[in-house]
């Protein structure tokens, strides 16, 4: 018989972890002093704690690995909790795989020259016009090329001519940042709405409305400090928001595969602040 320090020792196992596994119930020592309350273990746990420590390095937790101990090495219940585990690692391993290209994009950013975020905004106007359009949830922001495909497949076989300035935009209608299920409209400017609405696509008239826009020459990686940079242009020049941000699109995925040759405007609808309280 060994006490708890001697054990701890053997096992490479520290007296604390030993004395949770009593707790807990995974570990009981083999005798306790009922006058010293000294805890005694025997050689054969030593088996039991390597067992324990092999299936804490795999990721399984305490009462998983108390669970397969109680289970007496049934393999069925062993292999069920393998299969889980494994599982678990494939999607820890793409969790880290998106982070080491989150990784790798970033430090890319870091390394441009900081005058290229230097970002030059400006108030303007988006004049009223003549738009195809259609509104949706989509699963993601990524997944906004959807809209466009549906609103492509409607304007193409109706012969509908685009206006000379296009105004190719996404509109972000959620009043909240949302990860899934995004409302997201998509239109182009044409030269008149004399056409059919049908399978979502609408013809109708957009207002004209004044923005803060910035243009952005690349990915839409540095959305970030964009909108940082307009935040504080919103406040030095007392303008709030008023109305959903939207992108144009003046050249983007659909006729550039190359991140870096995308332009894009960054629209920001905007009013006067109201001081009243």
């Amino acid at each position: 018989m060994f006490q708890i320090g001697e054990f701890s020792k053997l096992a490479n196992v520290s007296i604390r972890s030993l004395r949770h596994y009593d707790k807990i119930g995974l570990l009981t020592p083999e005798k306790i002093n009922t006058e010293t309350n000294y805890r005694h273990y025997s050689a054969k746990q030593l088996q039991t704690i390597n067992k324990i420590q092999k299936l804490k390095e795999i990721g399984l937790s305490l009462s998983v690995i108390n669970e397969i101990l109680s289970s007496e090495s049934d393999a069925k219940t062993i292999q069920s909790h393998f299969a889980i585990r494994e599982l678990e690692l494939q999607d820890e391993l793409e969790t880290i795989k998106q982070q080491s290209l989150l990784l790798e994009s970033s430090l890319a950013v870091l390394k441009e020259d900081s005058a290229k975020w230097n970002y030059h905004i400006i108030r303007k106007e988006i004049p009223e016009r003549f738009v195809a359009s259609i509104q949706d949830k989509i699963p993601t922001f990524a997944s906004e090329g959807l809209l466009w495909e549906r609103l492509y497949a409607e304007l193409i076989p109706q012969q509908v001519p685009f206006a000379k300035e296009p105004y190719s935009m996404a509109i972000f209608h959620d009043e909240a940042y949302r990860e899934t299920d995004v409302d997201v409209e998509v239109q182009v400017a044409i030269k008149s709405a004399d056409y059919e609405s049908r399978n979502g696509i609408i013809f109708k008239e957009a207002p004209a409305v004044t923005v803060a826009s910035v243009i952005i020459n690349g990915s839409y990686e540095q959305m970030t400090a964009v909108t940082e940079t307009v935040a504080t242009w919103l406040e030095n020049h007392n303008y709030q928001l008023s109305g959903p941000m939207f992108n144009i699109y003046h050249v983007s995925i659909a006729t550039e595969p190359n991140p870096e040759n995308w332009v894009t405007e960054a629209c920001f609808p905007i009013k006067e602040e109201n001081h009243e309280i």
